[in-house]
């Protein structure tokens, strides 16, 4: 044969049975039609004795159970389904309704079977997303797509034990917020102690504003799904984009999920960050001050001094690039001063009335010297 039984079920499932029984018939030997079909002597003899009950018995068998002693009783179906038609419940609800209204306890797996069998499928309100997400690569313009993430600092893999030691003993901010431009690397970062929405929002204000006083006013703020950009739930997104974000001239955006290559350039600055800034220095910084100055001037070397070796960079610094692309600005621009969020993000909501998100706010993460963090 030329081919084998697994290839003709795949085409024609009856046919290659059917096909299998020819051949025993003029054959007569399970073994050698077995051999020339290339499939088992039980499977030869499975369809040679159903062929022997019955040309019909070539078919599929329905798997149904011949006896179901804790079915349902069709009563009892009959009963759920006008349930149904009546009230339009989900099963959870027609549960909650048949327990109430006719004495019926059901539990909603099984609701949900009858319903399924009996053609009830249910409709899924499609979710809103925050998609398609960018790739700096595809941007044409600087600034058209910002790449922005939170950075845990304390973390005893990448510092060691020593330095983190040191950080949680002299209480240093344990959050770095990245902002890092798209096509440019340039970056402007911001600290704090807890990681909030309220830090989130105030984090976003203080780089739009910075740019709009350079006449850039509209950027895509692409970041992850933590709670401290809004989380997941797509009404709140959405209410943070329109309420926050759009005056300003924000628009966010949101990688897919496990897809952290979106985000690679922040992340990637991120590793910068401790093999240059913190495993080098932190041990010498002894508060939070001392830790913005050092961030200042890791900033003004970063964006100013430090060649880059990404796509497209050839090796200059961020702000060089910027100049390169046609933007004609002062130095300045590249040194937005690094702050501790904290000390101003509840007086900036509560000033300018927006208590809303202190609903969502996280609660700051306590800091123990037996345990590394999480």
């Amino acid at each position: 044969m030329d081919i084998s039984y697994k290839e003709a079920y795949t085409m024609n499932k009856e046919e290659a049975r059917r096909q299998v029984v020819n051949t025993y018939l003029t054959i007569g030997n399970i073994s050698k039609v077995a051999l020339l079909w290339h499939t088992s002597r039980s499977v030869v003899r499975k369809w040679v004795k159903r062929f022997e009950e019955g040309n019909e018995k070539l078919k599929d068998r329905s798997k149904r159970p011949h006896f179901s002693p804790y079915k349902t009783s069709e009563d009892i179906e009959e009963k759920v389904l006008e349930a149904r038609k009546r009230t339009g419940y989900g099963r959870k609800r027609l549960a909650w309704y048949l327990a109430r209204e006719e004495g019926i306890a059901l539990s909603p797996n099984t609701i949900r079977h009858i319903l399924s069998r009996n053609g009830f499928k249910g409709k899924r309100r499609p979710r809103k997303v925050f998609y398609p997400a960018h790739w700096a690569w595809e941007m044409g313009e600087p600034f058209s797509l910002a790449q922005v993430d939170v950075k845990d600092i304390l973390d005893k893999g990448a510092l060691g034990t020593k330095i983190w030691t040191h950080m949680v003993r002299k209480r240093l901010p344990r959050f770095q917020w990245t902002f890092c431009e798209g096509k440019t690397r340039l970056r402007f970062l911001a600290y704090s102690q807890e990681l909030s929405l309220a830090n989130g929002l105030c984090f976003m204000f203080l780089v739009m504003s910075w740019l709009r006083r350079y006449e850039i006013t509209e950027v895509t703020w692409q970041t992850d799904w933590g709670e401290e950009f809004g989380g997941s739930n797509p009404e709140k997104l959405a209410m943070l984009d329109e309420r926050y974000y759009r005056p300003l001239g924000a628009h966010l955006a949101k990688i897919p999920k496990g897809r952290k290559g979106y985000n690679g350039r922040v992340e990637r600055s991120h590793r910068s960050d401790d093999e240059e800034l913190y495993i080098p220095f932190l041990l010498n910084i002894q508060n939070g001050q001392e830790l913005l100055e050092k961030a200042t001037g890791w900033e003004y070397f970063y964006n100013l001094v430090r060649p880059h070796y990404g796509e497209g960079m050839n090796g200059k610094a961020p702000f060089e690039k910027l100049k390169e692309l046609g933007y004609d600005l002062p130095k300045e621009f590249a040194l937005l001063p690094p702050v501790i969020l904290d000390t101003i993000s509840t007086s900036w909501l509560l000033e300018t009335g927006n208590d809303l998100v202190a609903h969502y706010s996280l609660p700051e993460k306590p800091l123990h010297l037996t345990s590394s963090p999480g």
